[in-house]
């Protein structure tokens, strides 16, 4: 099951039973309503869409499948509804935790390479690259060269699973992280297995983390992150709370 349909089984169980209904023309006409009216009350057209506009058909399409079975004139329906919305605002305000303090930050939507996947990304410290392969998230200015790297790089091997892949990709850190920690499996930021080391303990020793988790499919997503051990507090916290965002799209 992906991230996205644990996301909806989610909303479904917290709702009540279904309703039937077969009133397919008046759900298309209230979802795009429903979906769009606040972005284009504030805006006063689709601009606010930008590059992510082609998230939108999915959206639309998953959310009208879903509510064929809710009368969107109940509060079950409507709510529901919002639910779906609120996951894919094209822009939104978080709260989270940095070295040790609350910081409200506005984060914006972003897709993936042939649009497999969005996450949302905090653009006012960081950019968005994507590359035929890979994508990747780095800060928006270069850093000085005494900084080692800063970038979470997100990548699709679609023809191997990650129970397959995950030895391959702790073996290749391990050349440049011989005390890579054991691999463990993680529920958060993402559901998979998680594999962390350092070269040191000095303030610009370098850091990874990476994240293989399942594509839904028969492959795997890799997520690896680079930054150094002082930054572990800021870009390392700043890239688990954009990860924790991380939905696969079908």
């Amino acid at each position: 099951m992906s991230q996205f349909d644990k996301r909806v089984d989610k909303e479904l169980k917290k709702r009540t039973e279904l309703e039937t209904i077969g009133l397919k023309d008046e759900i298309w006409s209230s979802l795009e309503k429903e979906l769009f009216s606040d972005e284009q009350a504030n805006k006063g057209e689709m601009k606010t869409m930008k590059k992510k506009n082609r998230v939108i058909p999915i959206i639309i399409t998953t959310a009208a499948a879903l509510a064929i079975a809710f009368s969107l004139q109940t509060d079950t329906g409507m709510a529901f509804i919002k639910g779906i919305k609120d996951m894919f605002v094209p822009e939104k305000e978080i709260n989270q935790s940095i070295e040790g303090q609350d910081e409200a930050t506005k984060v914006n939507l972003n897709e993936g390479t042939n649009s497999e996947y969005i996450i949302y990304v905090d653009e006012t410290r960081y950019k968005m690259i994507n590359g035929k392969e890979t994508d990747v998230i780095t800060t928006i200015d270069p850093l000085p060269e005494k900084y080692p790297e800063v970038t979470m790089e997100i990548k699709q091997v679609a023809n191997e699973k990650p129970e397959d892949l995950v030895g391959k990709i702790e073996a290749e850190l391990k050349k440049d992280f011989p005390e890579l920690r054991t691999v463990e499996t993680v529920t958060e930021p993402v559901e998979g297995y998680w594999l962390h080391g350092t070269t040191g303990s000095k303030w610009d020793s370098k850091v990874v983390t990476a994240y293989i988790i399942s594509n839904g499919k028969e492959g795997s997503f890799v997520i690896t992150e680079n930054y150094f051990l002082e930054a572990a507090e800021g870009h390392g916290a700043r890239f688990h709370h954009m990860l924790e965002s991380f939905e696969i799209i079908e």
